[in-house]
This record gives C-alpha cells, structure tokens and sequence, in this order.
C-alpha cells in the first residue's frame, strides 16, 4: 500500500510551522516544539497512533500559548484532511476507552466532512509545570480544548473526547490524548471489506 503522506506549512504573524505527517508510520516523532508538555502530548499521540509526524513549530509564546498550540492542531488536521483525500476505502470512524491509573479517558471520531468538537476534560485550570524549553516554563491546560478545535477545522470531522474519571491533570490530558490517537487510528485504517469505495451512503464525504 503506498504511504499516504502530507507536508504542510502555516506561516503568521504568531506563529510559524512546518509538518510533514505519515498515516501510516510507526509511530516516530521528530518535531522540534518550545513547550515541554504539548510536546509531550504530540509524541504519545504519535506513538499510540503509529503516525509519523516531523518538523518544527515555533510561535508567539512569549505573548500566549494559545496561538502556537491552536495553529498546531490546525496544521496537523489540515495534514490528515491532505494525507486521507477523499477518504475512499477507509473505515472513517473510531473510538477508544485509555486508562491511565485513575483516570479513564474516552474518544470517538468521525471523518464525515463536518468539523464538530465535544470536549469535557475537567481540568483544574491550573498550568502544568514542566521544564524550561526557550522561555515556556508551564503548560496552559486550556489550550488543549483549542488544540483539538483546531484539529477538527483542519481534518474536518466530529471529534468526542470525555474524561470520565480522574484527578491529576497530567493524566487527564495525556489519556485523552492517547484515546484520540487510538480512534483516529483506528478511523483511518483501510477496510479490506470495502474495496476502496468511499464510507459513505452519498458516495461522497462532505
């Protein structure tokens, strides 16, 4: 089966990045990121997924991690909306229960077209500590929300993502960052069963 590939760059005023995605990798992560724990995020989403995602991503953080974590997510779901195409022959939809110790994360996912984000983690709001990488001591916890908003603009599809249980931060968002990985992986696998048609009733996914 050929590697369905995307490289992309999102250039701004704020922020500055360049990716090249493979979904169908082993899981290798190579992306030079200024925040200790968004890359932490992106590496488990990328092992737990088997994505290949290379590049570097730079921004404004010195101003807001906002910017830099939601022009992220776009990018990499405008890779996956690019590497999918018309989605023929995939099984467009997943879901994944993570545990992680106490916390028990859920993701579901849909590639029909529609870009619709669900996401109810429970966070405390307090920024996580990590160490200091270019001047980014902490991670805002509330930019993962606008991590995942801008990934389902850019990918174009209806994302759930639920903590059903927990109580440290660090394990809410990296389940949940497992769980997605694990739905969407599951989401963009090639059915054998469907011969290449597209997943969908209309003939076409919009």
């Amino acid at each position: 089966m050929q590697e369905r590939l995307a490289s992309l760059t999102r250039t701004t005023k704020e922020t500055d990045i360049q990716l090249t995605l493979n979904l169908d990798g082993s899981g290798v992560y190579a992306v030079e990121c200024p925040i200790g724990f968004f890359d932490h995020m992106l590496s488990a989403f990328c092992a737990h997924g088997l994505f290949d995602l290379s590049g570097r991503i730079s921004g404004d953080t010195d101003v807001d991690q906002h910017h830099l974590v939601e022009d992220t997510g776009i990018t990499i779901g405008r890779a996956f909306a690019q590497a999918l195409g018309d989605c023929a022959g995939i099984y467009r939809s997943g879901s994944s229960l993570f545990p992680m110790d106490e916390t028990l994360a859920r993701a579901a996912v849909d590639f029909g077209g529609r870009a619709y984000l669900v996401y109810n983690a429970a966070l405390s709001g307090v920024p996580l500590v990590s160490a200091c990488k270019q001047g980014a001591a902490s991670f805002q916890t509330d930019t993962a929300a606008d991590f995942w908003q801008g990934f389902v603009s850019g990918a174009l599809c209806t994302l759930h993502i639920d903590v059903l249980r927990g109580r440290s931060d660090h394990h809410k968002l990296e389940a949940s960052f497992k769980a997605a990985a694990r739905a969407i992986r599951d989401a963009v696998r090639i059915d054998g069963r469907r011969g290449g048609a597209v997943p969908s009733t209309k003939g076409i996914i919009v």
